[in-house]
């Protein structure tokens, strides 16, 4: 695991956790967006 960090800086891990979380963020949205709009 000491070789992945090395690696990947933990700033490049946290953007990659941040752009997940507003990926489903977006997509959760969307989702809603259409559910309500299909009614």
């Amino acid at each position: 695991m000491r070789d992945m960090e090395e690696k990947f800086p933990r700033a490049l891990w946290v953007r990659l956790f941040v752009y997940l979380i507003a990926g489903h963020v977006f997509a959760a949205f969307v989702y809603l967006l259409f559910e309500l709009g299909a009614k």
